[in-house]
């Protein structure tokens, strides 16, 4: 079917037509960006922390007793807390997968470089990796005399004296790709730390864009703030029991502590996606109900202009015209609507996408999407007219003379 005609009848309905490639690309554009989020927070919730996540419960203990240091307060409080019946292993840590607390460092290669990665920090006590159930896939743990405090009274000054540092594998192909990162040296602050394990998984406290939700760095740092959690290692069936045993052990040896989040690590997640869920049923609704009111805005646009050119399409259907061909008409007339909305809609896509990048870290839309969106919308919009176009087609040769 010649193009040029309908594109001429469509200038005799610019207004309407505008309105209708405006609705189709602003739900183009939208949607887009929809589909995206959704895919990403579903991708999000299956990521696997790397920690023994059945296996952990934690509990959050703020000291208000200045006479006592905290390191020596840590390890009171551990010593008990692996006394308890059902604990394989415990550890003082200043955060945890999904625990929103996040210490971050830019990580050079070499002095006052560019920045290659920026990655979370873990600091714990020894046996942390043991107790989290992390996975070393190269080199070792930490030794004992590795170990020194944070020093959070002076701006976790603790930093500059560490000396090792065990990365996760993501951050190590990161810095080092196709090497073995082993035994290198990278720059977290102002002094070189080398590398002496690698483990195999580790997701950050706060999740960002999905490339470097596993930049992670582990360093033998002692938490020395009055505020820290205490993470305990048992069996699953153990858990309630050890996390309530382990909050009355805690305040019988400080009744003037203040103990807040006793909790499996399994709640923990389920606490850190729940607004992930909850956003995803909301786009999800969100994005239907616009496709919904986009197929609306076809299908009552198409069925006025049938009303409209009855005559017209009596004439046609009196020249020779078959329904075919009148079906195939309003189809193609769709089609071009459709087609304009969804280029300018592609475009304004990506302008969405770039002022979600700037205000909310969301990552850059992939070019899949646009092509889906377009696709998705080009179906849409020939289903929307296809019952108009129907009736246009059933319209009568006669109906030209009844119309005069």
């Amino acid at each position: 079917m010649s193009l040029p005609p309908i594109a001429a009848a469509l200038t005799r309905h610019r207004l309407t037509a505008l309105l209708l490639i405006a609705q189709v690309s602003l739900t183009c554009a939208i949607v887009c960006n929809v589909a995206f989020m959704i895919v990403h927070r579903v991708t999000q919730l299956g990521l696997a922390s790397g920690v023994a996540e059945n296996e952990l419960v934690m509990i959050d203990s703020t000291d208000l007793d200045s006479r006592t240091p905290p390191l020596v307060r840590h390890d009171t409080d551990l010593a008990a807390l692996r006394a308890i019946g059902g604990v394989s292993s415990a550890a003082a840590v200043d955060t945890l997968p999904l625990y929103l607390r996040e210490w971050a460092n830019g990580i050079t290669l070499v002095q006052d470089g560019p920045t290659r990665a920026v990655a979370a920090a873990f600091n714990g006590t020894p046996g942390e990796l043991a107790t989290l159930g992390l996975k070393l896939v190269e080199g070792r743990d930490f030794r004992p005399d590795e170990y020194v405090p944070i020093d959070t009274a002076h701006d976790w000054a603790g930093i500059d004296r560490v000396p090792a540092v065990i990365v996760t594998r993501a951050l190590a192909q990161r810095l080092f790709p196709g090497q073995d990162a082993l035994g290198k040296s990278i720059y977290p602050d102002e002094k070189p730390v080398r590398i002496v394990g690698v483990v195999d998984h580790l997701l950050r406290p706060r999740l960002h864009d999905e490339s470097d939700s596993e930049y992670v760095t582990l360093f033998p740092m002692l938490p020395d703030a009055n505020e820290v959690t205490y993470v305990l290692r048992t069996s699953p069936q153990d858990r309630d029991r050890v996390l309530k045993e382990a909050t009355d052990a805690l305040l019988r040896l400080d009744g003037e502590r203040i103990v807040r989040h006793a909790q499996t690590f399994t709640q923990l997640r389920a606490d850190y996606f729940r607004r992930n869920r909850t956003m995803i049923g909301l786009l999800i609704a969100a994005a239907l109900g616009l496709l919904f009111v986009t197929a609306l805005g076809i299908a009552g646009l198409a069925s006025f202009w049938v009303q409209q050119r009855k005559r017209s399409i009596g004439i046609r259907r009196a020249v020779g015209a078959t329904r075919r061909d009148i079906l195939r008409y309003f189809q193609t007339e769709n089609f071009l609507i459709v087609s304009t909305g969804v280029v300018l809609g592609s475009i304004l896509a990506y302008a969405l996408n770039m002022a979600l990048m700037a205000h909310y870290e969301q990552p850059r839309l992939p070019v899949l999407y646009p092509v889906i969106g377009a696709i998705a919308l080009w179906l849409l919009g020939q289903l929307a007219v296809f019952g108009p176009a129907l009736r246009a087609a059933a319209v009568p040769p006669v109906a030209a003379v009844r119309s005069g």
